[in-house]
């Protein structure tokens, strides 16, 4: 490898740790959120391989937990606290096993599989009084038209969701 290339790879990998494209950090608890999932044995379809198997879903889980939990720093006020209930989740995508044993554990992603969230939450504050309550179900139909920048995240379909719901839910103030 000539000496310039190793110098622009460098830069390179500089520049993608610099501006996030590397992979998010391991979600530290501040104490603004706090997420639970209910009977998540019952989701409709939280699994990366066409066997269901408990390790893979709370390995997912455990992602859209660390997810929550970090997008929860920039969105909710220190003082408040946001509690999050998850009642179900059906991933981007679906196993279609009618294609043959070599493609039972891929996921085929089309727009007839969107990706869906059903979610209790509230927002309490330092006192415990609530500010804010609802149910949600996150919904994006065009969720294949969006540019997403991690094309390798299993869960970038999951995670715009939730983009979504703390931009229009949790407004930052300016």
């Amino acid at each position: 490898m000539k000496p310039y290339h190793r110098l622009l790879c460098a830069i390179a990998g500089l520049l993608a740790i610099s501006t996030g494209w590397a992979a998010e950090p391991a979600a530290k608890s501040d104490g603004r959120a706090e997420v639970t999932f209910l009977h998540p044995e019952k989701f409709s379809d939280v699994r990366s391989s066409y066997m269901e198997n408990d390790k893979d879903r709370d390995a997912i889980l455990d992602q859209i937990k660390d997810y929550i939990v970090t997008k929860a720093r920039t969105y909710v006020p220190e003082g408040q606290k946001l509690l999050v209930t998850i009642t179900d989740v059906d991933m981007a995508g679906d196993f279609e096993p009618w294609r043959g044993p070599a493609m039972q554990d891929v996921r085929v992603v089309k727009d007839v599989y969107p990706p869906k969230v059903d979610l209790e939450f509230k927002l309490v504050d330092a006192k415990g009084a609530v500010l804010k309550e609802g149910k949600r179900q996150l919904r994006d139909l065009a969720f294949l038209m969006k540019i997403s920048i991690n094309r390798d995240d299993e869960l970038r379909h999951e995670k715009a969701l939730f983009d979504d719901w703390f931009r229009d839910d949790f407004p930052r103030k300016k």
